[in-house]
């Protein structure tokens, strides 16, 4: 869901967006520029990338299945 937003710019700055990125496009623009300082999408994107890679899934797996064997037989 988008909103809608009034903000104020000086005249020469406008105007060099207007020129720059054309009239339909100022909007995201300028919301491609603020989303990486508003929103916290640095950890998501590092899950992705080690979820991507493959080799580093099959270690932290293997891993995981051997805490659970070593643990089989402890007592509670």
């Amino acid at each position: 869901m988008h909103k809608r937003m009034t903000i104020t710019l000086d005249e020469a700055v406008y105007d060099g967006l207007y020129r720059t990125i054309g009239k339909r496009q100022i909007s995201q623009f300028i919301e491609d520029l603020l989303r990486p300082h508003v929103m916290d999408t640095a950890l998501d994107e590092g899950y992705r990338a080690m979820a991507a890679d493959t080799a580093r899934e099959a270690d932290a797996q293997e891993w995981s299945n051997a805490l659970a064997k070593d643990m089989v037989n402890e007592t509670r």
